[in-house]
């Protein structure tokens, strides 16, 4: 369960205390997890050496997510745009109250 404290996007990851090895993880998941929902920041897991997975708290993944799609609609409306895919306001709004008169 993530605290209310979190920020909708992860805080800065303080290397020496949120980049662990694999191991140490497998070894302390409980306390690794502890770790994550009182800190907010993301942990990352090496192995030999190198980084192999980032574990986020739940409710940072969501907003991560969210506003990822977010970003891809805005990105397909400004190529609409781009390519004249566009209805004038006055038009769309005639279209949207047919179509509620009819529904």
């Amino acid at each position: 369960m993530a605290n209310a404290h979190h920020p909708q996007h992860p805080r800065p990851t303080r290397p020496v205390q949120d980049v662990r090895p694999l191991t140490e993880f497998r070894a302390n998941v409980a306390a690794v997890i502890q770790h994550l929902q009182d800190t907010g920041r993301p942990v990352i897991l090496t192995q030999h050496g190198k980084s192999a997975a980032v574990l986020l708290d739940p409710a940072t993944y969501e907003a991560l997510v969210e506003e990822l799609e977010l970003l891809r609609d805005v990105q397909e409306a400004e190529r609409q745009v781009a390519t004249g895919q566009v209805t004038a306001h006055g038009s769309a709004q005639k279209q949207l109250l047919r179509r509620l008169r009819k529904g």
